[in-house]
């Protein structure tokens, strides 16, 4: 597969990407060491270029991580596994850079980005706001104090209105991720087996800490949410309901234990699915 014969993206200027960025929405696996040990976190991409891949990621990663993804690229031939490192994280948002790529995989991600570009030019143009740079001519004069003020206004309802769209972007992100995750269908033969919560414990693999929700933590509202949990054959979370605990805390909780990861519990040696509880302790500092 050759990409000489599609023309090569027009490079942004520098004040913005050093390479074209286009949409990617599919399912990939991240896996990243933890004291010697590998953990597969579920993510979806939203963005690639030739240099890296942006993701919505159901766990924890942090700056300088090396990781491994693995995701399908679309009418690119198979899976890609390839090595990448964190360079940055907000959120659940990160980027991760590539690194080490085969010269086929370089080849294959050039070649589709670049069909990208050319099917979607508007994604590899300069930004409305550098081309309206350029154009307008550069004059030294006197910036009243009361310019300076208005100027500061504009600026601060812009950052107020970025943070709101991003808050916004990051929870349909996330949404779309928790969609895509497939769940396990239960075995309808034998009723679930009920384990003791600390046995599940120790069979943990994967572990979302629950955010305190700040309303609750403003409110002083603490406390200690039960919550009943099905876990399948494959150690997925397949049903959570609460027992009880304040109403503010119970999403939060709910919403971590979702994302939880065991090995299977097995009896006579088969996986078979479980029923538990776990009690979630909510305190303020």
């Amino acid at each position: 597969m050759s990409a000489a014969a599609t023309p090569a993206p027009t490079r942004v200027p520098t004040n913005s990407r050093r390479v074209p960025r286009f949409p990617l929405a599919v399912p990939a696996d991240v896996t990243v060491m933890r004291s010697g040990i590998p953990f597969s976190i579920p993510a979806r991409s939203v963005t690639i270029g030739e240099l890296g891949l942006g993701l919505v990621v159901a766990g924890e990663l942090h700056p300088g991580d090396s990781v491994g993804i693995e995701f399908r690229l679309p009418d690119a031939g198979g899976r890609f596994r390839l090595k990448a490192v964190v360079r940055y994280q907000a959120l659940l948002h990160c980027g991760l850079e590539f690194v080490n790529l085969t010269s086929e995989q370089q080849t294959l991600i050039e070649h589709w980005t670049r069909r990208k570009s050319v099917a979607h030019p508007a994604a590899s143009a300069p930004s409305p706001t550098a081309s309206l740079a350029q154009a307008i001519p550069v004059r030294r004069r006197r910036i009243s104090r009361a310019t300076l003020l208005r100027i500061s206004w504009i600026v601060l309802a812009g950052v107020l209105l970025l943070g709101t769209v991003g808050w916004w972007y990051w929870r349909q992100a996330w949404g779309e991720l928790e969609s895509q995750i497939p769940a396990s269908q239960p075995l309808a033969q034998q009723p679930p087996t009920v384990v003791p919560a600390e046995t599940m414990q120790s069979l943990i693999t994967h572990k979302v800490e629950p955010i305190y929700p700040e309303a609750a933590k403003q409110a002083n509202i603490q406390g200690v949410v039960v919550l009943e949990v099905s876990i399948g054959p494959d150690g997925t979370v397949l049903d959570v309901h609460d027992v009880s605990g304040p109403n503010q805390l119970i999403p939060a909780a709910t919403d971590a234990v979702k994302w939880w990861r065991f090995q299977p519990y097995r009896v006579n040696g088969e996986p078979v699915q479980v029923k538990t509880t776990f009690a979630l302790d909510f305190r303020g500092n």
